[in-house]
């Protein structure tokens, strides 16, 4: 027997004696009416072995975070959403028999305490127990309190234990929680309107990427979840609504990484009768003021790195980039033969079909990216990997489109939109003729997207914001897994196979 499954056999021992001795281990119609946050400041005014005036009982449901047993009396520290506090159980207060049950009790237990406040002799504020109760008996032990959960993966597949003994791991998500309502809350400020739309499509559009594929029965078709969602909001500003966001899952079939995960959470946004200038200032102020009110600076420290969010940002086209930053010839950017030329010196393998423009943004992922620390807007992004994006007036060849990156990531893809239909055709067209006989991605064009500019959509602008990527760097996260609840992982025996292979 393992020694994990000998604990479990002996803490099952044990809540069966306890259940034998008339004890309901899972009880239920305690009803917490205090946290232990609001307690410790009752208690500020108390000196050490002072109780508080008048006796009022409080009452405080939670976890055994630990415990020190004596002969007639023993402290436990318990923990609630809010925080911790010690409890104070002695023999001759709660009587012998719950006294004596209590005993058998462990660390993990969830317990409910009804008390007066009083400081001990050392000045620690405690909760004298006149009444406490077993709300679930816990019949795995948590993690040694030294050493939490060392290994990782561990900390990812049981998020919950997790949770319980890694307080940055809790703050990390209550973080995450307070980012999303920033978010929307200067959304709403800015006058958007937050919808939803189809998680399920007919046809994956949005992105390039290899879709997760279902069928449904009663309809008699294939259904994809999404890729993204931008085809069917910019339909809503074909509609009349001017104004859209949704911050809402996608799913990619895709690999996995410190930056992937197959299921993600982005925000995306449309404006109508407005230029990627402007979503790059409405961008930047609302990334700055989140972290200001997240994080109480707009400098931080990401993985070591010193970044300064503070407005305003930098500011560079492609070719801009590639020059002052990869330190590549103007004169060679110039010439779309030379690009090519210098993508195959450098290993890059293209497909057949593309072009000079393919070329330069490979470049740019390989030279340039991870260089990119402190917030940077990269501007005129070629039309050629640019599907979606309006064509720049005085240089067709590229579009009015940027990405922003901090911290040599991608955060953020905005542009203005192409609201031109014939134009859009051609490009799914082009788009569809270049992915070929592609094993992984079949584009279809969506006739629907493309008969509903036909309608007439407003000239507009949209964007999307990788919130789990947001919240990494805000939160100082080296993963994506770290940000995320319950990311996906190998089955626990296929990994533990491997793990031995």
């Amino acid at each position: 027997m393992t020694e994990e499954n000998q604990t479990l056999a002996q803490r099952k021992e044990k809540a069966e004696s306890l259940a034998d001795l008339g004890v309901n281990l899972y009880s239920n119609g305690f009803s917490p009416a205090n946290s232990a946050v609001e307690l410790h400041p009752k208690g500020e005014s108390l000196a050490p072995q002072e109780k508080e005036e008048g006796e009022t009982l409080y009452s405080l449901a939670g976890r055994v975070m630990a415990m020190r047993k004596f002969g007639k009396a023993a402290f436990c520290t318990v923990a609630d959403k809010t925080g911790q506090i010690q409890i104070y159980i002695k023999k001759d207060i709660v009587g012998e028999e719950i006294f004596e049950t209590f005993k058998k009790w462990d660390i993990g237990d969830i317990v409910g305490i009804e008390g007066t406040l009083f400081k001990t002799k050392v000045g620690e504020l405690s909760i004298q127990a006149r009444e406490i109760v077993m709300i679930s008996k816990s019949l795995r032990p948590l993690p040694d309190k030294w050493h939490g959960l060392s290994d990782v993966e561990t900390r990812y597949r049981q998020r919950y234990v997790d949770l319980i003994v890694t307080p940055e791991s809790r703050e990390t998500f209550k973080k995450r929680v307070e980012i999303i309502r920033l978010v929307r809350e200067y959304l709403n400020s800015q006058d958007y309107m937050e919808v939803e739309t189809p998680m399920m499509q007919p046809i994956p559009g949005g992105a390039t990427a290899k879709p997760f594929q279902t069928y449904h029965n009663a309809l008699g078709m294939d259904l994809y979840l999404r890729i993204a969602p931008e085809l069917y909001l910019k339909r809503l500003l074909v509609g009349g609504f001017e104004r859209v966001f949704e911050i809402n899952r996608n799913f990619r079939n895709e690999g996995l990484s410190t930056r992937h995960n197959p299921e993600f959470t982005m925000l995306e946004f449309y404006q109508a009768y407005a230029t990627y200038d402007d979503l790059i200032e409405l961008t930047e102020s609302m990334i700055s003021s989140i972290c200001e009110k997240v994080n109480g600076t707009m400098q931080i420290n990401y993985q070591g790195t010193e970044v300064d969010l503070s407005p305003p940002w930098q500011k560079m086209t492609m070719d801009e980039a590639l020059i002052q930053v990869a330190g590549l010839d103007a004169e060679i950017l110039a010439d779309d033969e030379k690009v090519l030329a210098l993508v195959k010196e450098k290993g890059i393998e293209l497909e057949e079909q593309a072009g000079a423009g393919k070329a330069k943004t490979e470049l740019f992922e390989l030279l340039v990216e991870e260089k990119l620390i402190n917030p940077t807007f990269i501007t005129a992004y070629p039309t050629e990997v640019s599907p979606l994006a309006r064509r720049n007036e005085e240089n067709p060849e590229v579009t009015d489109r940027f990405e922003l990156f901090i911290t040599g990531r991608e955060l953020a893809n905005g542009f203005s939109e192409l609201n031109d239909p014939i134009d859009q055709l051609q490009r799914f067209e082009k788009q569809i003729e270049d992915r070929g006989e592609d094993d992984e991605i079949h584009p279809e064009l969506d006739h629907d997207y493309v008969r509903a500019l036909e309608y007439g959509m407003p000239s507009a602008a949209g964007e999307g914001i990788g919130i789990d990527r947001l919240v990494m760097l805000l939160t100082d996260a080296p993963s994506i897994r770290d940000v995320i609840l319950f990311p996906h992982l190998k089955p626990e025996i296929q990994q533990q196979q491997a793990d031995k292979e």
